[in-house]
């Protein structure tokens, strides 16, 4: 994983480079301190699949070209075979799978992400991001906490929300908490 870290940060800081834009900019648009912006730029620091996005609307660029270095051509469809999504492993508590990685122009990124057990006692560590979310459940049990609100949520249950606000979420039970979200 420390080589994908490493690999996207360097499109990261070309892209940024090209485009004129500066770290202190960069890392205002994202809600960071330069110096925690520049650990991303640097390879040291995971970032989230949320912090990706904003990053990748800012250069103005797809998503895509940020995980995997390369261009989406698809512009009528795009499938996703099962277990074949575009592995994003940007934040250490969940696993992301990009569902769309190869369609270009996307008014949303859809992920399948997975969240682990971790005890239902475990801490819901909180992120934001610009825009709005949705999460669909597949299977398993989610506490999903968003502007200081608890909700569970099971298999079929579905949520909207505001995610400029603080969220998180941790799996419920000794079964991984899996969902389709969409970042918008």
């Amino acid at each position: 994983m420390q080589e994908k870290i490493r690999e996207i940060a360097v499109r990261i800081k070309e892209l940024r480079e090209l485009s004129g834009i500066s770290q202190a900019e960069m890392a205002q648009c994202i809600g960071s301190s330069e110096e925690y912006y520049q650990s991303y730029e640097a390879g040291k620091e995971d970032i989230s699949a949320s912090r990706l996005y904003e990053i990748a609307q800012k250069l103005g660029v797809d998503l895509a070209l940020l995980l995997t270095g390369t261009i989406p051509r698809m512009n009528t469809f795009s499938v996703t075979r099962k277990g074949k999504g575009v592995q994003v492993d940007r934040r250490r508590q969940y696993q992301y799978q990009a569902l769309a990685a190869n369609f270009t122009n996307k008014k949303s990124e859809p992920f399948l992400v997975t969240v682990p057990p971790r005890g239902d006692d475990a801490e819901v560590s909180l992120n934001q991001h610009p825009g709005q979310e949705m999460d669909y459940m597949l299977e398993g049990r989610l506490k999903i906490v968003v502007c200081g609100n608890e909700i569970i949520l099971s298999e079929g249950d579905c949520i909207y929300f505001d995610s400029s606000y603080p969220h998180g979420m941790v799996a419920l039970g000794d079964q991984p908490a899996k969902f389709i979200a969409l970042i918008m």
